[in-house]
């Protein structure tokens, strides 16, 4: 490693020392937070004796165990996989504006989840313990089928070309989009307020089922993303230029974007569509620590389990007893703030921030 690339390690590696730590209870916080708000008010001591077993109010114990516990996993889960998820496609297109949409992830969870919504009531071949399972599951198909569209035509002579594949994306994304439109334009009321509903993004529905589900397949993307770290350092640098330090390219534009597509995707079934987690954080992350995707990725999945752990806080709060979709907050906060971000670095003469 050269003297100016450890000049710039070696503060990167003291902000992270730093940074990581601080994040990382900043999600413990978070997630007992979560835990012991509600519309139910519970106290501390009762929250801890629902845990430990040593109550006996059994509302309390069913509120914090079977219902705030499994969504505050879930919001960790979906939040680190839209983080790492995030991380490791800018890192790919080497464009920190990119997240997982761009390679038609969300795009095919929302037209399978819009089709299953308007067409499942046809399907009676489904035995009734997988029937929970039927629209994520449907949305998961769909978010893989459309990511791995997309990665072959963006392929030529056995490559993955990432600006064809940026390219594929958006028109593959077009044609999707069409398709959830005469989707909507079929759907009766009830269907289509049910697409409404999952397109904004919701935690209210998880459980232990969908937790269990989620972030086994989170945990699995991110040690693949951990693992392509330094091919995605490389590859800063160029492909070819990563091609001549020994990284197998390749393999790793494979792993990741079937990494991505799976635990984004994961995540994605069971909650809908929530937007700008996968640009805000590991942008926000980079900032701080730098480029270095070892570190990157682990920061955006930390940040990206605290902004959802506390958007879902706030869909609780703001009007409850109902609850706001957890994809307007997301909206509300990471559209002034990434915004704010630009001009920022507008004025400071930087396109990429």
């Amino acid at each position: 490693m050269t003297d100016t690339a450890l000049t710039m390690e070696r503060p990167g590696e003291r902000r992270a020392a730093l940074l990581l730590p601080l994040l990382a209870f900043g999600c413990a916080a978070a997630f007992v937070l979560s835990v012991a708000i509600g519309p139910v008010g519970l106290s501390l001591g009762e929250i801890v004796a629902a845990i430990a077993g040593t109550g006996h109010d059994e509302t309390a114990r069913n509120i914090v165990l079977d219902l705030r516990i499994p969504r505050s996993l879930m919001a960790l889960a979906v939040g680190a996989g839209l983080g790492a998820g995030g991380a490791a496609m800018q890192g790919l297109f080497r464009n920190p504006l990119a997240d997982p949409t761009l390679i038609g992830v969300s795009g095919g969870a929302a037209l399978f989840a819009a089709s299953f919504i308007v067409f499942g009531g046809a399907v009676h071949f489904i035995p009734e313990a997988l029937r929970f399972y039927g629209m994520p599951g449907a949305a998961f198909i769909g978010a893989v089928t459309v990511v791995l569209l997309i990665k072959r035509l963006s392929q030529r002579e056995g490559r993955t070309e990432v600006a064809t594949m940026l390219l594929a994306g958006i028109a593959v994304n077009a044609v999707v989009m069409a398709g959830i439109g005469l989707l909507t334009f079929v759907a009766t009321d009830a269907q289509l307020r049910t697409i409404t509903f999952w397109n904004l993004g919701s935690l209210g529905g998880s459980g232990w089922r969908s937790a269990l589900v989620v972030a086994p397949i989170t945990a699995a993307m991110l040690a693949l993303c951990l693992v392509s770290a330094r091919a995605l350092d490389a590859m800063m640098l160029g492909e070819r230029e990563a091609h001549t330090l020994g990284f197998d390219v390749e393999t790793a534009k494979r792993l990741l974007v079937i990494a991505v597509a799976g635990g984004v995707g994961a995540a994605t079934a069971f909650t809908g569509m929530i937007v700008f987690v996968g640009i805000v954080a590991p942008h926000m992350v980079r900032i701080a620590i730098g480029p270095s995707h070892r570190r990157l990725v682990i920061g955006a999945a930390l940040l990206g389990a605290l902004l959802i752990l506390l958007a879902d806080v706030l869909c609780r709060i703001v009007i409850a007893p109902a609850e706001l979709p957890i994809g307007v907050v997301t909206s509300l906060i990471g559209a002034p703030f990434f915004l704010g971000l630009l001009l920022k670095g507008r004025r400071e003469g930087s396109v990429l921030l």
